[in-house]
């Protein structure tokens, strides 16, 4: 593959709902620019970019996958990304190196959330955007429902550029409002013929919708310029040229979205979409989207813009860990050249290291290639110190680029290692994974002795252990995690206890009389205090007794979890000249611990998180209504604009287990939450009842 000048270079991501027909689109576009001489398909195993074992057998993408595909003079970066919210974190990697995208819609199936969710992306990103209804060969289609469903939630910027034909609920053919064209499906099905609108058979709801949809293009050409708009009113005629460009300044601007149709799966329309990507998407130079790095050593922000003048300077988008092709930094280039035998530099680990390699990549497939321009894509390989969100420079001009921002994981599950000589083997290949998936966390939970796994979602967790068996031959079982209860006391007791052993010679001898009552202070285990007087227990035994109040707290005699909240003040004993020990005086106190929590009301405090929870205001009622069932208390919510309200809550971190997935329910996956740690609360009765109960079970288990 040839190299190119940043102007002719287009990055252009696929987005869409989960199942919605993107990595089929790729394929196609792919073979309609002559990459392939056959299409592949999902259900086969056999696409570009669905390459990775459990996309083949899950049928769905999980990755992001770069797919270069060259068209005439210009080379298009197609980025295809996953479409289940389970993996966001893929598309928000995408969408940092994108500088357009395609938002996927199924003819049959309509807007769903993944469109909005992509909208919004796009929204974030300022990115600008063509809508693609695919699957109009299926007689199920509606594309005039799907423009009329995309108005009412984004308005008058919505133009159809195509208005799709049908003949005895056939897709034949569509007019091309940009062209005023008729376009005719030949009889092998996958090919057009241009038709003068004069000779094309246009149905009446088409002839209907093309006034006004041609008017609405012509006054957006008209309002790019002074000149434009006197002429429309004069009513002269804007050749093609003119239209094009200036609709490519619409849609760059964000203030015309087109639609346009056809198949991918038939490869129906798909070399107009091409073509349209070079016509209507931006280069990597966009004049209202400056790109800022900042020169650490005077920390002083400038702009590169995609210069190839400039040093050079790139950063890492995604990193690909496999085990049998190594490791690969997917970088864009920010500014000048990248050459195979450059020698770069990342500031922030201060690790200099030369190429031997410079590559594109291609779904699985690696082409080498001399050097890329400002604005193209590629992948360095064996960059050991360099993780996704790095910026690489030269050192002579180091530059830092501000790390792109990924949504945090809030779903969790306990893992256990099915066979315990394995749990190194497990750690490196997680450590491995989350290398690639920076959504992806694990986490070694010392204080209820469990290991957690962090993800977006369910689906999410269970790919990650799948892609553990499949890629490093270890098995992981996942489960209900273990909630950080506490324990703590509502009463002030006095208690005395004595340990006392002797065993034929030097014996064990303390004797404690302490008092135990709550601290008012949550936030710590214990304070310890002493008011012995008359030498009753020696000083130097008082750290022995605070050390057995200090092991004791550690598992409480509820059910084995923390303790909180506890003062403890020895006030008397007696001790052995002899046989008194620290270890006696430490024993001693663990023993009144033990018989003064039990004496002083003890009870459970669960830990209440503060939840976030964003959903349409036509589900705030099934949200809060859901959210009294799991107790939790809805302390307001707050209008967001475009239709959402956000719903405050607290609730119990215990009844959090599930809320993903049962959230996407009540939603239609339209719905979003976050949550902090806010604080503990005294558990219901009913609670306690149960924890304690299932504490017993594990033990006698």
């Amino acid at each position: 593959m040839k190299v190119y000048k940043t102007q002719d270079i287009r990055n252009v991501a696929i987005l869409g709902h989960g199942g919605c027909g993107k990595t089929t689109l790729v394929e196609a576009m792919a073979n309609a620019a002559g990459v392939t001489s056959r299409m592949g398909k999902v259900a086969d195993g056999n696409t570009i970019s669905d390459f990775d074992k459990e996309e083949i057998k899950r049928k769905f993408s999980i990755s992001t996958a770069v797919v270069p595909i060259e068209w005439r003079f210009w080379k298009i970066n197609l980025l295809d990304t996953p479409g289940y919210l389970d993996f966001t974190g893929e598309v928000e990697e995408a969408l940092s190196a994108a500088d357009g995208a395609i938002i996927v819609i199924s003819g049959k199936a309509g807007v769903e959330a993944g469109t909005q969710r992509a909208w919004d992306f796009c929204e974030k990103h300022q990115i600008p955007r063509i809508f693609f209804v695919t699957d109009m060969d299926d007689p199920n289609a509606d594309f005039t429902k799907i423009v009329e469903d995309l108005r009412e939630l984004y308005g008058k910027k919505i133009a159809p550029f195509h208005l799709p034909v049908r003949k005895d609920g056939k897709f034949t053919g569509y007019v091309n409002v940009v062209k005023m064209m008729g376009r005719n499906c030949t009889e092998d099905g996958n090919k057009f013929e241009d038709v003068e609108l004069e000779n094309f058979e246009m149905p009446e709801e088409v002839s209907t919708h093309l006034g006004p949809c041609r008017e609405a293009l012509l006054e957006a050409v008209a309002e790019t310029s002074e000149e434009f708009m006197d002429r429309y009113f004069d009513g002269d005629e804007f050749t093609l040229d003119e239209i094009i460009d200036a609709l490519r300044q619409n849609v760059n601007e964000g203030s015309i979205v087109p639609v346009q149709c056809g198949s991918g799966l038939y490869n129906i329309s798909v070399l107009n979409l091409v073509k349209s990507c070079v016509e209507f998407l931006p280069s990597p130079i966009r004049d209202y989207v400056r790109i800022f790095g900042k020169d650490p050593r005077t920390d002083k922000a400038y702009n590169v813009d995609y210069d190839s003048r400039r040093p050079f300077s790139a950063y890492v988008f995604k990193t690909i860990v496999d085990p049998f092709i190594g490791r690969y930094s997917l970088v864009k280039i920010c500014s000048g050249t990248l050459k195979n035998d450059a020698v770069i530099y990342n500031y922030e680990k201060d690790t200099e290291e030369k190429l031997n390699r410079l590559y594109l990549i291609r779904g699985k497939e690696m082409i080498e290639v001399p050097e890329l321009n400002a604005g193209d894509i590629g992948a360095i390989p064996k960059l050991s110190n360099t993780a996704t969100g790095d910026t690489l420079s030269l050192k002579s001009d180091p530059l830092v680029f501000e790390k792109f921002e990924l949504s945090a994981p809030y779903t969790y599950k306990r893992y256990d290692v099915v066979n315990k000589g394995d749990i190194d083997k497990v750690s490196q290949g997680l450590q491995k994974m989350m290398e690639e998936d920076l959504t992806l966390r694990s986490y070694n939970d010392m204080e209820n002795h469990q290991l957690l796994l962090y993800g977006m979602g369910d689906m999410h967790l269970e790919v990650a252990a799948s892609k553990l068996q499949a890629r490093y031959k270890v098995s992981i079982v996942l489960s209900k995690p273990r909630v950080a209860y506490r324990e703590t006391i509502r009463k002030k007791v006095d208690v005395r206890e004595k340990y006392k052993k002797q065993s034929g010679g030097h014996g064990q001898y303390g004797d404690v009389a302490m008092e135990f009552e709550p601290s008012g202070d949550l936030e710590k285990p214990y304070v310890f205090d002493e008011r012995v007087v008359g030498g009753a227990v020696p000083k130097n035994y008082f750290p022995a007794v605070e050390k057995g109040v200090a092991e004791s707290v550690g598992a409480g005699p509820l059910a084995g979890y923390p303790v909180v909240g506890i003062k403890a003040t020895l006030f008397d004993g007696s001790y052995h000249p002899v046989d008194s020990s620290e270890m006696a005086f430490k024993t001693a106190a663990k023993q009144a611990f033990k018989a003064a929590f039990v004496k002083a009301d003890p009870m459970l405090l669960e830990p209440i998180s503060s939840l976030s929870v964003v959903v349409p205001d036509s589900y705030t009622g099934d949200v809060m209504g859901d959210l009294n069932k799991r107790r939790g208390r809805v302390l307001g919510m707050n209008p967001q604009g475009d239709g959402k309200t956000e719903i405050v809550a607290d609730i119990p971190q215990s009844e959090l287990y599930g809320y993903s997935t049962d959230l996407r329910s009540m939603t239609g996956g339209r719905g979003t939450f976050s949550y902090t740690f806010a604080r503990y609360e005294q558990a219901p009765s009913d609670v306690q009842a149960r924890v304690i109960e299932e504490a017993k079970a594990a033990e006698n288990k």
